[in-house]
């Protein structure tokens, strides 16, 4: 079969999630080449990935739409045989119809969906209908593809691996803090507490890109733990998944962390604020736990993505959470 692409130009949480698309498409077809497309700024997650020959670049942020002739020009130079479209965006389905592709697959709920050779319905609510994200992806390839549904995967190198081992000489927890919306991120003074009930057996690192720097920061002084340190903006997203990998216990967000984990089969506390697992997106890894207020609020979920602050700005969804939530699953 000539290449099949895999199109998704979404936030680095579901393009993580998509890796598991590839995993299951190379299962049933192991000598063709396969490709994705990703949003400018994700494509180090498959720096190393055994699967992948090539990865396309879209510049989202620079000349947006002159970046997406350019890339539908290379599509189409490349004469796939499948595109397959995880996103529900007209950017995106616009490239996969006019991909020149044999077979053209996504979701009815994209604006392009009629000029697919094949749409799937796509169901998602708050009672879970529709399953995990990557269940509803694997419907884009249940016609030409028999393998069962695999988890996300990410390959973290040899040299990743050296780079934590730094970190790495007694037992430790990793702490994912922060979040692009705020109303998914568990509060800094409920970090603090959880840090403070952390034993000075355990090193505790805060992860995050450069933007968390300074909320990293901030825990570490008002928490005054000694076996604290802030990695934020010093490891890579595949250095990041290294390290998680080993942690005795990693607490995150509903965000892109959580997803490095289930991509490592890492150790996870995820803590749901304003958003529910019954999204879809929730942990794969053997050792899961999920964390959520013991209220029913009938605010929450307020939004699929959360938002940039509690609209009923008492934001019970988060300080109703008790931090002995957290710890007793790690000290018990």
């Amino acid at each position: 079969m000539r290449g099949i692409l895999v199109i998704q130009t979404a936030f680095i949480g579901d393009v993580v999630l998509a890796t598991a698309l590839l995993e299951s498409i190379h299962q049933s077809y192991p000598t063709t080449k396969l490709d994705i497309a990703v949003r400018k700024g994700n494509e180090t997650l498959f720096n190393n990935h055994p699967y992948i020959n090539q990865v396309l670049i879209w510049d989202k942020q620079n000349n947006k739409y002159q970046h997406l002739f350019q890339l539908l020009f290379l599509v189409r130079k490349n004469k796939y045989a499948i595109v397959i479209n995880l996103q529900r965006y007209a950017a995106t389905g616009f490239l996969t119809a006019f991909s020149g592709a044999d077979k053209t697959i996504g979701f009815n709920k994209n604006p392009f969906h009629l000029f697919f050779t094949a749409s799937i319905p796509h169901q998602m609510n708050i009672e879970g209908v529709g399953g995990h994200e990557i269940n509803r992806n694997h419907q884009l390839i249940n016609t030409f593809c028999n393998s069962p549904t695999a988890k996300p995967a990410l390959y973290p190198s040899k040299s990743d691996f050296n780079y934590v081992s730094q970190w790495q000489e007694q037992k430790y927890i990793c702490i994912a803090p922060s979040s692009v919306w705020l109303t998914k991120q568990f509060p800094a003074n409920k970090w603090i507490e959880l840090i403070k009930l952390v034993p000075s057996s355990f090193n505790i690192f805060l992860l995050g890109g450069p933007n968390d720097i300074e909320l990293c920061d901030e825990i570490i002084a008002k928490a005054n733990n000694q076996q604290c340190f802030n990695l934020a903006g010093k490891c890579s997203f595949l250095q990041s998944a290294a390290l998680m990998k080993n942690a005795t216990m990693n607490y995150v967000n509903d965000s892109a962390p959580l997803h490095f984990c289930s991509s490592v089969n890492a150790p996870v506390t995820v803590i749901y604020c304003s958003t529910v697992p019954a999204f879809g997106y929730g942990p794969l890894s053997d050792i899961s736990l999920i964390v959520e207020t013991p209220l029913a609020l009938v605010c929450r979920p307020c939004g699929l993505h959360g938002k940039l602050a509690c609209p009923l700005v008492h934001f019970n969804c988060a300080n109703s959470i008790e931090v002995k939530q957290l710890v007793t699953p790690l000290f018990d």
